[in-house]
């Protein structure tokens, strides 16, 4: 009973917490106005949406506009619907083709994605009124869609033909995949038919992709994936690159035609540029030679020193023009002037040669071998 409080003891300790409470009540009664105020101003505040930016890849600038691949887009969303028809009524097997994206890329990221077996066909395209020739452009189907269309052909039933990645043709299937494509590629031209122009005529088959050089590595390609459901049992893939050489020429066209429409025609100005950058200075240097010194002996250095090049007085010197070494010649002297004999062409000659002067190598401003340069 020790541990139990008298009467006293209860009533002290009643007062006690009477007399803490009441004052820390008065003080913290306006504790929940204030939270009440704060809570309400909270709401008042509009909250601002957080901006979501993308990522840009300065290392492989974009080359067409959002507009141009707007209208690749619609193109072979078109190109799709017609191939989808075709398909479910000459090969009888029910098909859906869908484009899935329409992605700017370098050629190298669609020679990646592809096996060493694959099988790619080259496309060459003739657009009207456009004589230049025109990098081709590239199609490649998977090889379960490609089996499947050939069983059907062959007189096979309605089941889908899976294959193995690496997959080889037979030389009877990559007959029958030659008529299959045949099919594929004349419906581009449909596909295209709204906005330009065009034919299109396989007239190559790559069995590897590696060996493929038509189109540089770096070189900006559209490249189009199309999604293939074959009879709800199975999916497939047709991919389509497209470079970006094509491309220009096609939209170029393309906005002569809109231009046309408006009643004014589209201007060529590119002899024109080029005329212009004809007349364009750039520094040309005699390059003596090139020698490395230590900071002190370069801080040491003074009037009269002599700095040895290492080299012999006779030997060829290197002319610069710009930062690119152009020419190999001889010091000399030339009207009392110093002067360099040019002796050789360090670029290639088909490099530097006009294509519409070929034979012009010593006019419009170009050095041949022999001719001297004063400095």
């Amino acid at each position: 009973m020790a541990d139990v409080l008298s009467q006293s003891q209860i009533d002290e300790l009643l007062k006690s917490m009477q007399g803490g409470g009441g004052g820390g009540a008065a003080s913290s009664a306006p504790a929940p106005v204030e939270q009440k105020v704060a809570v309400q101003e909270e709401k008042k505040q509009p909250e601002t949406p957080e901006i979501k930016y993308s990522k840009y890849d300065f290392y492989s600038p974009r080359k067409f506009t959002k507009d141009k691949m707007k209208i690749l887009t619609t193109v072979f969303e078109n190109y799709a619907r017609i191939i989808t028809s075709q398909v479910n009524g000459v090969f009888r097997v029910m098909t859906d083709i869908t484009v899935m994206e329409v992605q700017e890329r370098r050629y190298y990221e669609f020679v990646n994605s592809l096996n060493e077996n694959d099988v790619i066909t080259l496309v060459d395209s003739t657009i009207e009124n456009y004589t230049r020739k025109l990098a081709p452009l590239m199609m490649y189907v998977t090889p379960g869609l490609v089996i499947t269309l050939v069983d059907r052909m062959l007189g096979g039933g309605e089941d889908v033909v899976k294959v193995k990645e690496g997959y080889r043709y037979s030389d009877v299937e990559t007959a029958l995949y030659r008529r299959i494509l045949s099919q594929l590629i004349h419906a581009l031209k449909d596909g295209f038919a709204s906005y330009i122009n065009v034919n299109f005529e396989a007239y190559r088959i790559e069995e590897n992709p590696t060996m493929m050089q038509d189109v540089g590595l770096d070189e900006t390609v559209a490249i189009i994936h199309f999604n293939v459901d074959v009879t709800g049992l199975a999916v497939e893939r047709i991919r389509i690159c497209m470079p970006g050489t094509l491309l220009e020429a096609m939209f170029q066209v393309m906005d002569s035609h809109r231009h046309l429409a408006k009643g004014y025609a589209y201007e060529d100005n590119r002899d024109t540029i080029l005329e212009n950058i004809r007349q364009s200075k750039l520094p040309i240097t005699g390059q003596l030679g090139t020698v490395s010194l230590d900071l002190d002996d370069i801080y040491h250095l003074k009037v009269g020193d002599v700095i040895d090049m290492n080299k012999p007085r006779n030997r060829e010197v290197k002319l610069y023009v710009g930062r690119q070494a152009w020419f190999t010649g001889k010091m000399g002297i030339y009207k009392k002037n110093v002067a360099i004999r040019i002796n050789q062409r360090l670029y290639a000659e088909d490099e530097l040669e006009d294509p519409e002067n070929p034979e012009g190598s010593g006019q419009d401003g170009k050095v041949t071998s022999g001719e001297e340069m004063a400095l």
